[in-house]
This record gives C-alpha cells, structure tokens and sequence, in this order.
C-alpha cells in the first residue's frame, strides 16, 4: 500500500497541505496540485527532507475547464499511475446572493463541483482496471445543512458529499473505497482569505487543527469509511439535523456567518459591486 501514488488537489496550504504531509508521513509518493508553482515546491520540500518521498508538483488553477485533462496528460508523460485521488481543493464566497457576482458563483461550482467530477471520471478508469483504488473528496459538516450568506458554497458541499455517497455505493462490490470528508471550521487560512474572521459561529474554541482534520481524513480513507465527520462538536452539529427543525438550522447556519460587525455584509439588492467576501482558491 505504501508504494500507491496519491494526487491531492489543493494542496498549497490548509487542510491541503496536511493531507500532502498524512501521506507522504505513510510512505506515498505524491502529485500536489494547486494555482501557484513557488507554494507547491515549498511544500513538496519540506516533505522530501521530512519523509523521503517523490513528489511531482503541477500548477494548475481547476477552475480552468482543461486543467484536470492537462494534468492527466502530464501525469501520463512520465508514466505515473494515480492510485489515490484527494479532491480537497475548493472555496467560498461570503454574502447575500445578490452580492455576489455570477462568475463568483460559477467558479465555486467549475472549483468544488466541476473538478472533482472530471480527475474523478479519469483516474477511475484505471482503477477499475486494476479493482484497487482509494478516493477522498473534501466536502464540510456544510453539506449537511442549508447556509445562508455561504448559499452556494454550502451547495455545492451538499453535492460532494451525496455524489460521494452515491459513488461508493456505485463500487461497494470493487476494492476501490470512497470517503467523504466533512470538517468543520478549521484553523487555517480559509476564513482569513474570505474576510470570516469576524464570523460570529467561528470564534475561540470552534475550530480545528487541520492536522487532525487531515489525520481523520487519512485514517478514515484507509479503513472505508464513506463518510468522517472529525471532531465531537462536528458531530454534533451534524446529528443536530435529526432534532431541529429545517427553518430553526437554517437561522443557525445563517447566525454562523454573520459579522460581528454588521456593516460588513452589504446588504443593498442589485448591488453589482464586488462587496462579498471571497476565500482564494487553494
């Protein structure tokens, strides 16, 4: 097991990175995708010098239609077989719907959703080919639950985790496993690059490690399990579904994003400025 490769998408920084670490720490050479070249070798350094493993890095930005061909394609050139497909990249924008532009949402959608689907439909081939195979997508305890002021974001979660339900149900009778992994709020960069610090639901002791994160992920792959939620306040806010009603969730889900400086979230209906809050891509 040690010697299959494992690709992993967004893996610049966040929970990313410390995927790219998991692995590399369990003996995996490594593909590390995401937009920018100098933040990828950085990291691809460091787990060389940590861990001893081959690393390839692509720069590629998956909002770009072509980029999970192209980086098939690259990955072919040099004869290297993805045996572990890690769709982690993503992002997020924050405001009212009609603050946020249409190719905000878009790109959320070609990012979160787009992506995964097509390096999904590649590399499955092969491992279908081989009946060995391991897939972790990125979804978030959003998934579970409506999120106003984070609408589309907390959509397209929805979609990878049924999607990867769906799969794995799809492949229950092959040895390729599926595993959506459903964190929380995580003590990385998500939040600063989308202006949440002041987020009223992400405050002191709601977050994570994203090493933990990324260790669950990990571990929660290895032994099959279709769906990890880490974290015993993750948990409980996603068995919380089972006790509210869906108008009570949606209010909290929605208290979760608000400022604590209310001004921040423009509220001005046809405003085509760009006043929403956006995460960058990883």
């Amino acid at each position: 097991m040690e010697t299959k490769t494992a690709l992993i998408t967004g893996a610049s920084s966040g929970i990313g990175m410390y995927l790219a670490r998991e692995f590399a720490r369990h003996g995996h050479p490594l593909v590390l995708v995401a937009p920018r070249q100098d933040e990828l070798e950085a990291v691809a350094s460091e787990l060389v010098a940590e861990c001893g493993v081959e690393v390839c890095v692509i720069a590629k930005d998956l909002a770009e239609p072509d980029s999970a061909l192209e980086i098939a394609g690259q990955l072919a050139e040099k004869g290297m077989v993805v045996s572990i497909l890690v769709n982690n990249a993503g992002f997020g924008v924050r405001g009212n719907s009609w603050d946020i532009t249409i190719d905000q949402d878009l790109g959320m959608l070609r990012v979160n959703v787009e992506a995964p689907l097509r390096l999904t439909k590649i590399f499955l081939h092969s491992m279908l080919t081989q009946n060995s195979g391991w897939i972790l997508n990125t979804a978030s305890v959003a998934g579970f639950m409506p999120g106003p002021l984070l609408n589309v974001y907390h959509s397209t979660k929805a979609f990878v985790l049924s999607w990867s339900q769906g799969l794995a149900s799809e492949l229950k009778d092959t040895n390729i496993k599926v595993t959506a992994l459903c964190p929380g709020a995580t003590d990385t960069d998500f939040f600063t690059k989308a202006g949440m610090e002041d987020a009223k639901g992400f405050q002191g002791n709601n977050v994570m490690a994203p090493q933990d994160v990324a260790k669950a992920g990990y571990e929660g792959l290895m032994s099959g399990e279709t769906i990890v939620v880490p974290g015993m306040m993750n948990k409980a806010l996603v068995e919380m579904r089972r006790i509210l009603t869906q108008g009570t969730l949606t209010e909290l889900g929605k208290g979760n994003y608000e400022s604590t400086s209310p001004s921040k979230i423009k509220r001005k209906r046809g405003d085509v400025e760009q006043k929403a809050e956006v995460s960058e891509r990883t």
